[in-house]
């Protein structure tokens, strides 16, 4: 019988910090003969297995014991989650898997075991139980974003609609409110009216193809009322399009469907409102100097924020920037992507994030250097944001919007000027707290589904959740 010890001759040389050539030598066996052991291209001979126990003090029991089949078993259970059905390995390839690359199929059983632990707790829509679904579902507000990243946050046709809007007429920024009522009324026989908030109550927009009318709350400012008018426009004037891109978003109930078209329209809207390359210019001249961007375009700091992350055109891309928008309790409203930060979902934003201390000065940009678990290092600015108010019972609805970046794109960003790397302090963040491995926050709010270890009842942490 043939045995296999590859994996863990390869494990064995690299805990011994040895080249394949030093461990030849010790073992009195050629450079190319280790190469071949460890890829599994040639069985052990005894005389191998009794020279790396004088060697190396290891049971050649240890080394030829199969634990294979357990792990086997594990995967194919772990492999029947319906999360992996369009496209499941078969089981030469599972066993290829084990036998070529042992450590990688045991990371994957952790972080499956990881990611069961985490939906169990983070995701409460899935309600376990008899006659219970066996697959989670995704989110409505997810459907839409991943849909967004997987296309980098990008729709070349609805660049294009937006390109040909004015027909290639140009409408200056003080102009366009007066210009869009004029082309709602001549294209699409839509008369525009503004009622009081108590006409409108609970309602900041509203579209009757009846009355061929767009009745808008005097809650919006001018820039808010100049974007829903290009919203409606794009809602009616680019359906196709947008039957177009719904059908290959994969998105198939009705509420994540209206959900996306809702947020197509609202990227047509910015895009006739912030042609791409005016927009992608004056953001690279100013340093993406949002108050800047917004005023020049006569847009709000906001929609300036999340057009930056549309900037995603092939051979003319801007820096590729994350999104998030959270209100006073630190939950997340809004989310776009075009990095490879992880926004959270649920449970809200990390607290460490200076974007929920921007609260205390309103208006003003706050910087930050934040560094991931990964070690993946971001440059994140937030400010907040004043939405309307259609009551006067109401609390002030100030949001807070964060921009961020990868560190490697500072020197594009104003707000980062005079900043140094290896001068500045990097405030360690995650995800969130219940799926954050960093076990001695001080701001730990939940302990994490994906820590372990037990607690030591004769210490105390810096929070109630380590010792």
């Amino acid at each position: 019988m043939k045995t296999f010890i590859g994996p863990k001759l390869r494990r064995l040389r690299t805990d011994s910090a040895q080249t394949q050539g030093q461990m030849g030598k010790a073992l009195g066996i050629s450079t190319s003969y280790v190469n071949l052991l460890e890829k599994n291209e040639r069985s052990v001979s005894v005389p191998v297995l009794l020279r790396l126990l004088e060697v190396y003090g290891v049971d050649w029991r240890d080394l030829v014991e199969d634990d294979d089949t357990a792990k086997l078993a594990d995967l194919r259970g772990v492999l029947q989650d319906p999360l992996f059905e369009s496209d499941r390995p078969d089981l030469t390839q599972l066993r290829g898997a084990l036998t070529h690359s042992p450590d990688l199929a045991a990371c994957f059983l952790r972080l499956h075991r990881a990611y069961l632990a985490a939906t169990d707790q983070l995701m409460s829509v899935a309600q376990a139980g008899d006659g219970a679904q066996t697959k989670l579902p995704t989110s409505t507000e997810a459907s839409v974003h991943n849909f967004f990243r997987e296309n980098d946050n990008y729709f070349d046709s609805l660049e294009l609609a937006a390109e040909a809007f004015w027909g290639g007429r140009k409408v200056a920024t003080d102009d366009i409110y007066a210009a869009l009522k004029d082309r709602l009324r001549e294209k699409l026989d839509l008369r525009v009216r503004v009622v009081p908030v108590s006409e409108l109550p609970e309602t900041l927009r509203e579209y009757s193809e009846e009355r061929r009318e767009v009745v808008m709350s005097e809650a919006l400012d001018h820039t808010n009322r100049v974007f829903q008018l290009v919203h409606v426009s794009g809602l009616i004037e680019q359906r196709q399009v947008l039957d177009d891109l719904l059908a290959k978003s994969g998105i198939d109930d009705t509420l994540g469907r209206a959900r996306c078209r809702v947020e197509l329209a609202n990227y047509f809207a910015a895009a006739v409102l912030m042609p791409y390359e005016p927009f992608l210019d004056e953001a690279l001249a100013s340093e993406y100097d949002f108050d800047h961007v917004a005023t020049r375009f006569g847009v709000s700091f906001e929609q300036a924020c999340h057009r930056a992350t549309t900037l995603q055109r092939p051979g003319m891309r801007g820096v590729p920037f994350f999104f998030l928008r959270i209100d006073k309790a630190g939950n997340v409203s809004k989310r776009f992507n075009s990095t490879d930060f992880q926004l959270a979902e649920y449970g809200g934003a990390c607290p460490r994030l200076d974007v929920h201390t921007s609260f205390r000065t309103p208006g003003r940009i706050v910087p930050q250097f934040v560094e991931m678990p990964d070690g993946s290092q971001f440059f994140v600015f937030a400010r907040t944001v004043d939405r309307p108010n259609v009551s006067r019972f109401a609390q002030d609805v100030r949001l807070a919007v964060a921009m961020g970046c990868s560190t490697e794109h500072i020197g594009a960003i104003g707000y980062a000027e005079g900043r140094s790397l290896s001068a500045v302090r990097m405030t360690p963040i995650g995800i969130n707290c219940r799926i954050c491995p960093r076990v001695n926050c001080d701001q730990r709010a939940h302990h994490a589904v994906v820590l372990s270890d037990p607690l030591d009842m004769r210490r105390r942490g810096a929070t109630r959740y380590a010792s």
